[in-house]
């Protein structure tokens, strides 16, 4: 695969809906890149996706809502992959407020874009879509200071943000499907990626974080950068303590970039 691809729009848990992307990483493999719909009494939708992939986006997400009853738009963090269609979003979406934090927000503003629609997330605070509540939590890793995950009181589900992604061999839906090798590599690699700082964590505060997301017990994880993981949170927990102890990922060199470039020009 050599083209960010759009994958729609699918049902992962009760009341969520996965807008589902997938983004060739050089030599690598493939990284996916989600947003999510939660059709709660306000509805919100989590991360709006990369502008390279903008027209299928946005007919992914008015398969999966009218864009003009959302009531919310979370973003975890000013990653372009996760803002890339806001505009063209918030301009669907009259009602819908933009939910960050003040890192956040302050993000927003060197970009110069639009803060008239942002409501701030404060420390300790709870997001209440009538029907249930969103508690926003720390992931146990990150690439961005802001970055704010949350767990569904009513579906729980557990939103980690960048956390738990994983560079694969190939599109995926389900990370329970994936080979167990295959999910531990992939998993390691990106974090070296993605959080390199693992390497230097401190293995009993880690320890703790991830035995926190298991007496958790989530029905799902869903991440930016994963499959839906149901079913297999102690795998995942488990791949990720492996990731403290660092080693060496070997990223693309320059050859292999140009490489790299001219098949994606040619494919053009």
């Amino acid at each position: 695969m050599t083209m960010p691809t759009m994958l729609g729009a699918e049902t992962v848990a009760p009341d969520t809906t996965s807008l589902s992307s997938f983004l060739p990483v050089a030599d690598l493999g493939v990284l996916a890149v989600n947003a999510f719909v939660i059709h709660a009494e306000q509805p919100i939708l989590v991360h709006t996706g990369a502008a390279a992939l903008r027209q299928p986006f946005l007919a992914a997400l008015a398969d999966a809502i009218d864009p003009s009853d959302l009531r919310y738009i979370f973003l975890s963090h000013m990653d372009a992959d996760h803002l890339g269609n806001l505009d063209a979003v918030l301009a669907l979406a009259p009602q819908a407020k933009v939910l960050t934090n003040f890192l956040g927000m302050a993000k927003m503003m060197l970009q110069e874009r639009d803060l008239s629609r942002v409501s701030l997330i404060e420390p300790g605070s709870e997001i209440d879509l009538g029907d249930r509540r969103l508690v926003p939590l720390k992931p146990p890793y990150y690439d961005a200071p802001e970055t704010t995950g949350f767990f569904d009181t009513k579906s729980r589900v557990l939103f980690s943000a960048d956390a738990f992604g994983a560079l694969l061999e190939s599109p995926e839906t389900e990370a329970a499907a994936i080979a167990p090798d295959a999910l531990r590599d992939g998993m390691l690699g990106w974090a070296a990626i993605d959080a390199p700082w693992l390497a230097t964590a401190d293995g009993g505060k880690f320890g703790r974080l991830l035995r926190n997301i298991e007496r958790l017990d989530p029905t799902a994880i869903v991440s930016g950068h994963l499959p839906v993981a149901r079913g297999v949170t102690g795998r995942l927990t488990r791949n990720l303590n492996d990731a403290l102890s660092g080693g060496t990922f070997a990223v693309p060199d320059h050859d292999t970039f140009e490489r790299l470039l001219a098949e994606v020009a040619a494919a053009a």
